[in-house]
């Protein structure tokens, strides 16, 4: 009896360690330098990849990450391909009503971006112009409602880094991006020399939201927890900033 009872309890202590041992499969778009992409051996790397790789060792998980198209992210979670997106996802209403979310862990404003030679001041004096936005994203819906509204023609693509390339090949006349992803993703380059942000950094929450959380499934509360809890211990142990002191001068997690 005493054997079996043993036998039951060095069960339960191995069930309890595989749980916390198993891996955590994590959705990324590596296409969205400086926060998701790709080494030169195509290794994913990034702010987000290493903000997940923190979180997985506080929850005593390991990281698997898995390459997932942007406008798929969600439809991907919900189909269990993954057990959470950490890819830069912002925090709004709409997707809310379909995933559940964390607390943030960054908040960054957009940033309209052209020409040099363009004259700007506002919106209207972008008629005729063409601009490339991420399909499914922030930027792309935040486009249609300011800019298509007064003549812009907005093209949405799969990846960031496509808008990069027509942009440089002259089919785009300029972008919708997030402010420190276009800045290290294309002004920073020699492609971007002749392109400046415009216009007033955005954060209106009915397009942009409260800021990039983690996505997960509706109902994973357990979860949740953990990751809240991981996030803050990152953000009180000094890990948060040595990661966003590798990529940023200032305080990515904003306001």
């Amino acid at each position: 009896m005493k054997k079996l009872l043993l036998a039951i309890a060095i069960g339960s202590l191995c069930a309890v360690s595989f749980a916390q041992g198993k891996d955590l499969k994590v959705a990324i778009d590596p296409t969205y330098e400086p926060f998701t992409f790709k080494t030169a051996d195509g290794k994913p790397t990034g702010f987000d990849v290493d903000i997940a790789n923190a979180l997985c060792e506080q929850v005593k998980r390991k990281c698997v990450f898995v390459e997932q198209v942007w406008d798929s992210m969600i439809p991907g979670l919900q189909a269990k391909k993954y057990d959470v997106i950490i890819s830069s996802m912002s925090i709004t209403a709409d997707r809310l009503k379909v995933i559940d979310f964390t607390n943030k862990y960054y908040n960054t404003p957009s940033r309209i971006v052209v020409k040099k030679d363009v004259k700007f001041d506002g919106p209207a004096s972008l008629k005729g112009k063409k601009l490339g936005v991420l399909k499914g994203s922030t930027q792309e819906k935040y486009a249609m409602g300011e800019l298509k509204t007064v003549g812009v023609e907005v093209v949405p693509y799969e990846a960031q880094d496509q808008v990069y390339l027509d942009i440089k090949s002259g089919r785009l006349d300029g972008t919708v991006a997030d402010f420190v992803e276009v800045t290290g993703g294309f002004l920073s380059k020699p492609e971007g020399k002749d392109y400046n942000l415009v216009g007033p950094e955005l954060y209106t929450e009915k397009y942009f939201g409260t800021g990039v959380g983690i996505g997960l499934r509706k109902g994973e509360t357990a979860l949740k927890n953990e990751l809240n809890a991981a996030i803050k211990t990152i953000r009180a142990n000094g890990t948060y900033k040595k990661i966003n002191d590798k990529y940023f001068k200032f305080d990515v997690y904003g306001k």
